[in-house]
């Protein structure tokens, strides 16, 4: 499909798979290259058109308060699982820790902008990287791969702001790209222990990078001198990441990491919402039951279908690639219908594997009938050490084929431009964080159940002696109750309700959401002392801003 001669290489790809030739052109101008230069554009116009429509970039999300709010801390000394309750691996807070450097010169505002700003990056990147992981199959593979990653709705979501798993994407499709050889696993040490690491690398920022490495792992175990290196690189990158933090707290990093998600509570949510959110059709929750699980059904009965039509074209089995797309896919989706717990988000982690899982069989189909790849399969592995050259396709053919990519690219552009958001935020949201600013001096203590507001204020470090260091309301009730939620019973264990009345008792401020009841567990103590202690000071849109008003209590030097 790209132009070049489809061969089959001896580790590269299988099943008349259509493969550059180096010589048949410039390579920075082959189709291939160019096919993953539109479809990282598009992914990248996306993400940088939602992120950079006015006012998104000081939107406050509730996320990204903690995991950039992390990285600000360890920047200051301060430790999380020691110092204060944070229910991630720290990949995310050191990988943030560079940008959070930055902070001491530009503000928290300016560094949690720049960290969205990478994170758009970083998704438009593992676009680019699916083309990369694909492109030894040809045009048709990279325009499907990176054109469905490009457009897959949770995929692009995700980017806007700092959370884990476009970064955790990232490291796995780094991690892929280094391990494949084509279609098969790479016989190079030295490539299976690095790619080990970056797998282990992605298992730091999310423990759920461990399904891809759990199928790497698979594939390697036939030959056990493949399967060691990369496990030893998978341990290495991740132990190197998280054992400084859990050696100086084991008890707090077991609890916090572990327990607090494993072991977490509350309202289970839908099958039917999880199914809308992995689907990745804009529109999809307006559809009925009946109607949502046809299209399900239809998408894995399509993935099945065309594996089994490439095989009966290519009289080829599945290769190891294939098998890595399809079977992380298929375990990712099963992690995700298994826990109580599921937000929209998480599915940016099944894009790339559906995305590839659709392409690579597509592209097999595609391959296994062209008249080159049915002439090799009748002269068979014996015709002899110098097969005549296959006959090319007439012009007609190779006008339809390129004609039919061109297609799958005017549909990409045609699906980005329908995907682009339209409409204006809120002027109030985009102030809210300044009015804090513009009340609260700086290095004040203030307590919050949503950190995002006091980075985007500028307001979340402070000089006050004991002032609490939480950075996540809703994580710090997990990790002190084991999993339970403010809804669920948090409110009923002490080192919850002394950890919030600590908090409360050394800030001079407050800044409280209308969420706060989701992450704060008003118990009538509580309330009463947040009564007694605090006065309203300003109301903005989404927040409400109070000052302590006990006297000798100022915490404001």
């Amino acid at each position: 499909m790209s132009g070049a001669r489809s061969t089959t290489a001896a580790g590269g790809s299988q099943g008349g798979a259509a493969a550059p030739q180096p010589g048949d052109r410039a390579d920075w101008l082959s189709p291939v290259n160019l096919a993953i230069a539109l479809t990282t554009l598009v992914a990248l116009v996306l993400r940088g058109y939602l992120l950079l429509r006015p006012g998104v970039l000081t939107v406050t999300q509730y996320d990204d308060g903690p995991y950039f709010g992390s990285a600000v801390r360890l920047v200051h000394g301060v430790l999380p699982y020691r110092d204060y309750a944070f229910v991630q691996p720290p990949g995310i807070t050191v990988l943030m820790s560079p940008v959070a450097l930055l902070t001491y010169l530009t503000g928290t505002a300016w560094g949690l902008g720049l960290a969205r700003i990478l994170t758009v990056l970083a998704g438009a990147a593992a676009v680019t990287l699916a083309g990369l992981l694909v492109r030894h199959r040809g045009t048709l593979a990279v325009l499907l791969a990176g054109g469905v990653l490009a457009l897959y709705p949770p995929a692009a979501d995700a980017s806007h702001t700092v959370l884990l798993e476009p970064w955790m994407v990232l490291f796995c499709l780094i991690g892929a790209v280094t391990v494949f050889d084509g279609d098969r696993v790479t016989a190079s040490t030295g490539r299976l222990i690095w790619g080990g690491v970056l797998f282990g690398f992605a298992g730091a920022i999310k423990i759920w990078a461990i399904v891809p490495v759990l199928v790497v792992t698979a594939l390697c175990l036939p030959q056990l001198r493949r399967a060691v290196p990369f496990v030893a690189g998978v341990a290495a990158g991740f132990l190197i990441t998280t054992l400084p933090f859990a050696a100086a707290s084991p008890r707090p990093f077991y609890d916090d990491v572990l327990v607090a998600q494993l072991a977490r509570t509350g309202e289970r949510a839908p099958v039917w919402q999880r199914l809308e959110s992995m689907i990745g059709i804009r529109g999809a929750e307006g559809w009925t039951n009946s109607t949502l699980l046809t299209a399900c059904i239809a998408l894995v009965a399509f993935v099945i279908l065309a594996q089994v039509a490439a095989w009966l074209v290519t009289r080829q089995p599945m290769p190891p690639l294939d098998w890595f797309a399809t079977l992380s896919a298929a375990l990712i989706v099963a992690i995700f219908l298994w826990p109580a717990y599921f937000a929209s988000h998480y599915s940016a982690f099944l894009g790339p594997f559906l995305a590839i899982a659709l392409a690579l069989p597509v592209s097999r189909l595609v391959a296994g009938v062209q008249p080159g790849a049915r002439a090799r399969r009748r002269a068979g592995p014996d015709a002899g050490t110098a097969p005549e050259r296959p006959a090319s396709p007439g012009r007609t053919r190779q006008l339809l084929a390129r004609s039919g990519l061109i297609l799958i690219g005017v549909a990409i552009i045609a699906g980005a431009v329908a995907r682009a958001p339209t409409g204006r935020l809120s002027t109030i949201r985009r102030n809210s964080p300044a009015a804090v600013a513009r009340v609260v001096p700086p290095d004040a203590c203030v307590v919050t159940d949503q950190t995002s507001f006091l980075l985007l204020a500028n307001r979340f470090t402070s000089n006050v002696p004991g002032c609490s260091q939480m950075v996540d309301g809703l994580g710090t009730d997990l990790a002190l109750s084991g999993g339970r939620r403010p809804n669920s019973g948090a409110g009923k264990v002490p080192a919850v309700l002394a950890a919030w009345h600590h908090a409360f008792s050394e800030a001079g401020y407050a800044v409280l959401t209308h969420n706060n009841r989701l992450r704060i567990p008003w118990t009538p103590q509580l309330r009463y002392y947040f009564g007694q202690n605090f006065t309203r000071l300003l109301h903005g849109y989404g927040f409400t801003l109070y000052k302590r008003s006990a006297p000798g209590a100022d915490h404001t030097e």
